[in-house]
C-alpha cells in the first residue's frame, strides 16, 4: 500500500499509559504506518487558558514519549508527534532524534515555529502540514517557510470534531493539487466513518490521517469522528483495493482482455433482425 496512513491517539488516551500502550498495539497490528502523539504542556496554553486543567490530564510526559517510540519500534510502526513550539521541536529532533514531525492546523500561521523546523531541514526530512481553518494564501505562505524541507506533505482539513458531512468539502483538497503541484498532497479527517477517507485516495490522496478510538462515544472531541481498530483494519484494507483499482493513467488494453478482444472484435453478421 501505497498511502499513508496516521493514526492519532492523541489525548484519547485521557492521560492513562496502560490504554496509550494499547492503542499503539492495536494501530499496529491494524496497519498504520504512524500512530502520532502530540508534543505539548498544559502551560505552553497557559493556566488562564479554558481547557488547562485538561490539557494538564492529558499531556505526555517526556518518560512516555520515549517509551511510545520504543514501543512503536518494537511492533515495527512509525512514531510521530505534533509539535506546538519551538521548545518541543527541540525536543522531538533534538532529544528524540524525530526526523518527521506533525504540524497542527492550529500552527499553519504559526511562522516563527515554521522557520525553526525549516532551519533544522538538516535533521527533519518530513514534515506533514495540516491545513484546516486556512486559506489557498495562508497555505502558499506556509510553504514559504517550509522551503528547504525535503518531504512536505500538504493535509486538506477542517477543524470541527467532529466534521459534518457538508463541511468536509473534499473537492478543496483537489484545489490543493491544482494550486501546489510539486507538493503531495493528503487529507487529515475528522468526519464520522471512513467513507471520506476513501473519496480521499480515491481523488487523488496521499496521506490519510485519522483519530484513534476504541469507541467513537467514548468523552471528548477527538472520539466521535474517529476509528476503532476494526475500522481502521477495513479503511486499510480498502485503501489497498482502491489503489489497485485506480490502477494507471494509460488508456490501453489491458492484458485481460485478450479474451474479450479475440471474441467480441469480430466481424457482425448482419442477418436475422428485421
Amino acid at each position: 500500500m501505497k498511502t499513508i496512513v496516521i493514526a492519532e491517539v492523541g489525548e484519547n488516551h485521557y492521560g492513562r499509559w496502560d490504554v496509550c500502550r494499547g492503542m499503539v498495539e492495536e494501530i499496529a497490528r491494524h496497519g498504520a504506518t504512524y500512530a502520532k502523539f502530540q508534543t505539548y504542556t498544559a502551560d505552553n496554553f497557559g493556566q488562564d487558558h479554558e481547557w488547562y486543567d485538561w490539557f494538564k490530564g492529558v499531556a505526555m510526559p517526556k518518560a512516555e514519549h520515549f517509551e511510545m517510540q520504543q514501543l512503536c519500534a518494537e511492533k515495527n510502526v512509525g512514531f510521530l508527534s505534533s509539535t506546538f513550539t519551538i521548545g518541543t521541536t527541540r525536543f522531538l529532533v533534538e532529544k528524540m532524534k524525530c526526523t518527521s514531525l506533525k504540524v497542527a492546523s492550529s500552527r499553519l500561521i504559526d511562522y516563527d515555529l515554521l522557520d525553526d523546523i525549516d532551519n533544522r531541514a538538516d535533521k527533519v526530512k518530513t514534515v506533514y502540514l495540516s491545513s484546516g481553518m486556512g486559506t489557498i494564501d495562508e497555505i502558499r505562505t506556509a510553504i514559504e517557510h517550509l522551503s528547504k524541507i525535503e518531504n512536505l506533505y500538504l493535509l486538506h482539513c477542517t477543524s470541527q470534531y467532529p466534521c459534518e458531512d457538508e463541511n468536509v468539502n473534499l473537492r478543496a483538497m483537489v484545489s490543493m493539487q491544482e494550486a501546489f503541484p510539486d507538493h503531495p498532497i493528503g487529507y487529515s479527517c475528522h468526519n464520522h466513518g471512513i467513507e471520506a477517507c476513501l473519496a480521499a485516495v480515491a481523488l487523488g490522496a496521499t496521506v490519510i490521517e485519522k483519530h484513534f478510538t476504541y469507541h467513537v462515544d467514548m468523552p471528548g472531541d477527538d472520539h466521535k469522528g474517529g476509528i476503532t481498530p476494526e475500522m481502521l483494519g477495513q479503511m486499510v484494507q480498502s485503501i489497498a483495493r482502491i489503489e489497485t483499482i485506480l490502477g494507471s493513467a494509460e488508456k490501453a488494453p489491458v492484458a485481460a482482455e485478450k479474451r474479450a478482444v479475440d471474441n467480441l472484435r469480430v466481424p457482425m453478421l448482419d442477418v436475422g433482425f428485421e
